[in-house]
């Protein structure tokens, strides 16, 4: 687990931790020592934690002015035991919500298990961006079964033409084009 890294390819783009209005501004990371670990297995200290236990994330690029962001996201996402949900919504996108972005790319492949509860945060988060999206990209076919077992297809797209394996090759307007097209497509 601790080679997973999160994708670095725009850092000269975007830096979450140099940005003032990232929930993660003047983040230090130890690259010398791994302190964070998902069931006793240490994580890549680049993985930005939000309080969960099991769910970590990686903010790799925010556009204010374009009112989007692309979050990459790395664990087991656990509801029903450990709520991530709520820490995801509380610590991650209510500041960005706050700062008026309202298009979510969240990059869903190093997901490793999904245990869903109730869709309230999900509901919020919805109502939150209501005339923007909430969009999971190359997101692993089991954890798009468990996503559409609880209902969360209602709040955020994802499968089909949303699996873009080659997500890395495009720069971040690049996807958000791409994604925004595909989810017009969608709804239009």
């Amino acid at each position: 687990m601790q080679d997973i890294e999160p994708f670095y390819g725009w850092e000269k783009y975007y830096t979450a931790s140099e940005d003032e209005r990232s929930p993660f501004h003047e983040r230090e990371y130890n690259m010398q020592q791994y302190e964070n670990n998902i069931y006793g297995y240490y994580i890549h200290p680049l993985w930005d934690e939000i309080g969960s236990e099991t769910l970590y994330c990686k903010i790799l690029f925010a556009n204010y002015d374009r009112q989007f962001v692309v979050i990459e996201l790395f664990g087991e996402w656990n509801d029903t035991l450990h709520n991530d949900i709520m820490y995801l919504k509380r610590q991650v996108i209510d500041p960005l919500v706050h700062e008026d972005i309202k298009y979510f790319i969240l990059i869903s492949e190093n997901i490793l298990n999904f245990h869903g509860s109730d869709d309230s945060y999900y509901e919020e988060w919805f109502e939150d961006v209501e005339d923007g999206w909430i969009a999971a990209i190359h997101s692993p076919e089991f954890i798009e079964r468990e996503w559409k077992k609880y209902h969360l297809d209602y709040y955020i797209n994802f499968g089909g033409t949303l699996d873009i394996a080659n997500w890395r090759t495009l720069k971040p307007a690049g996807l958000f084009e791409l994604v925004n097209n595909l989810i017009i497509r969608r709804i239009g």
